[in-house]
């Protein structure tokens, strides 16, 4: 299937690998001209993925027209504070294209889920068109060919059912869901918990303390997304504990890192400063926080995660 995965990242690039050697032609899109240059020449992309050969069916360009023009399936896999200027760009272009979103965020500014992004800017947005995969996907386990297993949500059980069989693999299987709200919540709010989590490990807090933040975690992620109109049932599968307890606890993620370099005694700035990803669970925490305070609920751990970082 002619597949463009917007964003070379290391789970871009990770994704667009294993589609690769499961016979897809990829278009890889970075938006760094020079980066993309490097990355077509080379089959190398060394700052993301070190290590890892690009299989021959893998086309990178920094030319977005050329990326998503023939594609049947895009893609997004771009940081969400950023991602609407790049959604605008597709414009018309994705008539006819399922649109998948693999970011895990909620837009700082406007508290938008990226369905609602896709939404706002996308000529003729087809919500039957779109989905979610999300789960505990830590890219470079994926890279190493480990077993890793997903969820696809869309309201179209069509659609979700093209995606799991077309893209599942020996290393990757891909459940259905209908809960796009759900799994797109869980995987942004995740990312806030997990800062959380390093905190707690910088600190050295213990595991009684870890053990009670993941519970009370999963809590919290699941109160806000029912309040927005997800099944609380979902928080409980993949894309909600399994996801929460592979972010919180590998030294893989970028939000449980941050959190606990926070902890040991760094500032945001420094820890960012010295970033080449993106950890998404910082700027969901405002956008969150600000949801929780409109819906009228409690998210004490959200909140000690907003103080933290930025009072």
């Amino acid at each position: 299937m002619h597949t463009a995965i917007l964003g070379a990242g290391n789970w871009g690039t990770t994704l667009a690998v294993n589609f690769a050697r499961s016979g897809h032609a990829v278009w890889l899109w970075e938006f760094d001209a020079a980066q993309a240059e490097l990355v077509q020449k080379s089959r190398h992309n060394e700052r993301f993925l070190p290590g890892i050969e690009l299989p021959d069916g893998i086309h990178v360009t920094s030319i977005l027209n050329e990326a998503v023009a023939n594609a049947q399936v895009i893609f997004l896999c771009i940081p969400t504070q950023t991602s609407r200027s790049v959604v605008r760009r597709i414009g018309a272009l994705n008539a006819g294209k399922i649109i998948v979103s693999l970011m895990k965020g909620i837009e700082q500014k406007t508290k938008a889920r990226v369905s609602q992004i896709c939404r706002a800017e996308l000529t003729d947005f087809d919500q039957d068109s779109y989905a979610v995969l999300s789960g505990p996907t830590i890219a470079a386990e994926v890279a190493r060919d480990l077993p890793t297993s997903a969820v696809i949500a869309s309201t179209s059980e069509r659609t979700a059912t093209l995606i799991q069989d077309a893209y599942s693999s020996s290393i990757l299987r891909l459940y259905r869901s209908d809960d796009v709200v759900g799994v797109e919540t869980a995987g942004a709010v995740k990312n806030v918990i997990a800062l959380a989590a390093g905190m707690c490990a910088g600190m050295k807090l213990g595991d009684n303390a870890m053990g009670s933040l993941l519970t009370r975690g999963l809590f919290e992620m699941s109160k806000l997304g029912e309040a927005l109109g997800g099944n609380r049932l979902t928080f409980s599968g993949l894309s909600g504990m399994g996801d929460l307890a592979t972010t919180c606890n590998s030294p893989n993620s970028r939000n449980r890192t941050v959190g606990e370099r926070i902890g040991r005694g760094e500032t945001l700035q420094q820890v960012l400063d010295s970033m080449v990803m993106v950890a998404e669970g910082v700027w969901t925490s405002r956008a969150a926080r600000e949801l929780a305070a409109e819906l009228k609920i409690e998210m004490p751990i959200t909140e000690a995660v907003c103080k933290i970082l930025f009072e």
